[in-house]
């Protein structure tokens, strides 16, 4: 058998992700301050980023960039970049503002983090109160390495012996830097489980070799499902010492160091505002510290100058344009893409930004993708991390779209809106006799929505509501 070359034409199609596309896609599924940080880092990269420094002053100061006219197509694989570009024409046309305008603001102001001390930690709170002790250099010795083991909400996570090994000095002694350490502020730090930091606590009230403390060692599973009956058998008490002896236990804090916890709040900067003026809802772009790019004509003027410019330095400006010229025309992109979405949203959800959330009504990413003529992909991108502010408040794009639950009658409701409304009925019931799962569903029923106990239940638990056999209180 003769092995032989043979050419063949074959006609194939694939996809191909272009670096345009890719860097839309990117940027569509960052949020704001995502999108600024990535601005910024180019700017520092590319030198052939710029950033408008003056600002139009014949604007009005509540003029706001029209966007909405401009119908724009959703990037695809078709957009291919062609070898050979005229940059003369296109550097010229993206380097102009465009109908959006990012503009700066008018002046720096402080931050609102520079107003704010630094908060002491929860090992800087306890390491100062055993200083405060003038405590010896083993005791000194033994603390630090109680507090390094101990957890974010105050407990001691290793053992005695653990800590006696790590330090070298014996178990009594451990013990004895322990208990002092149990008395520091806050009151149960230090403890090793539950049990024993609500014991602390109960004693520091003064309530040692209590009804409190019995129950607390003994009865705590029959204390968390509020079977008090149980608990008066056992402890041969009345019901009303029982009850009064839970709202002491109720009283205390199991957590007694969440306030030490340094996470910092994170600030949400919505992407879009919606206003109401007169009987028509208006959307503006949040466009506060985002800079206004354009191509610096320096460059721009090094590559008309061709004799000036060497080959290599020629092809590091025609990369760095090219990169540049894709970043401002995919964020111009990205911002009118996210104002069309917002509009769908207003148009299909207007009574809920008239009403409020009992009044929002299903709507999946397919039906948006369709009113804009874009891909469903899209849709999600675009609504990931992204908040709009409202008269109704500010909520994620991703909230507006909810399944459907069937009613007895009439058009389906939106799932959130069922949620809003089991809050509303646990909020209003009697705290003696809490509404079982299946009376909710009932009630629900009544108000012509149709929904399954198991559906109730699972609803009830994305609201963080405890079942009615622990809501109940005597």
């Amino acid at each position: 058998m003769a092995l032989e070359l043979q050419q063949q034409l074959r006609l194939t199609q694939q996809l191909i992700m272009t670096p345009q596309l890719q860097m839309a896609i990117k940027l569509l599924q960052l949020s704001r301050l995502e999108l600024m940080e990535m601005i910024f880092q180019e700017m520092e990269e590319n030198p052939t980023i710029d950033e408008v420094a003056d600002i139009s002053t014949g604007e009005a100061d509540d003029e706001r960039p029209d966007v909405s006219p401009e119908d724009i197509k959703e990037v695809t694989v078709e957009d291919n970049l062609q070898h050979e570009i005229d940059w003369n024409n296109y550097i010229d046309e993206y380097s102009s503002s465009g109908n959006i305008s990012y503009e700066p603001e008018e002046k720096d102001t402080p931050q609102y983090e520079t107003f704010v001390s630094k908060r002491k930690s929860l090992d800087e709170h306890i390491l100062w109160q055993l200083l405060m002790t003038f405590p010896s250099s083993e005791e000194e010795a033994i603390g630090s390495i109680i507090v390094g083991n101990i957890n974010n909400n105050g407990f001691l996570t290793a053992t005695v012996e653990e800590v006696a090994e790590m330090s070298g000095y014996s178990i009594e002694t451990v013990n004895n830097v322990l208990s002092l350490m149990q008395t520091f502020d806050p009151i149960g730090v230090c403890a090793r489980n539950l049990e024993e930091c609500l014991l602390i606590q109960a004693k520091h009230l003064g309530l040692n070799n209590s009804i409190v403390t019995d129950i607390i060692t003994n009865h705590l599973t029959h204390l968390q499902n509020k079977n008090y009956n149980a608990i008066c058998r056992a402890l041969k008490k009345d019901l009303k010492d029982v009850i009064l002896a839970a709202d002491v236990i109720r009283s205390l804090e199991p957590r007694p160091c969440h306030q030490f916890n340094n996470d910092e709040s994170q600030y949400i900067s919505p992407d879009i505002f919606v206003y109401k003026e007169g009987e028509e809802f208006v959307i503006v772009q949040n466009d506060d510290g985002m800079p206004r790019l354009k191509v610096s004509p320096f460059y721009r003027d090094a590559l008309r100058q061709d004799s000036q410019v060497s080959g290599n330095a020629k092809n590091y400006i025609q990369e760095k344009l090219r990169s540049a010229t894709w970043l401002i025309k995919s964020i111009h992109q990205r911002q009118r893409t996210i104002y069309k979405v917002m509009e769908s949203i207003v148009r299909y959800q207007r009574e809920f930004f008239e009403k409020g959330i009992a009044y929002l009504k299903p709507m999946v990413l397919r039906d948006v993708a369709e009113d804009i003529d874009m891909h469903e992909s899209t849709i999600s991108r675009v609504t990931t991390n992204k908040y709009v502010h409202t008269p109704q408040g500010i909520f994620e794009l991703k909230y507006f779209f909810n399944s459907s639950i069937k009613r007895v009658y009439g058009e389906a409701i939106a799932s959130a809106t069922v949620k809003e409304r089991i809050r509303q009925i646990i909020q209003n019931e009697d705290k003696r006799k809490p509404f079982s799962d299946d009376k909710i569903a009932q009630i629900l029923k009544q108000s012509n929505i149709e929904i399954a106990r198991r559906t109730v239940a699972k609803y009830r638990e994305m609201l963080g509501v405890l079942p009615s056999s622990k809501r109940k209180q005597l």
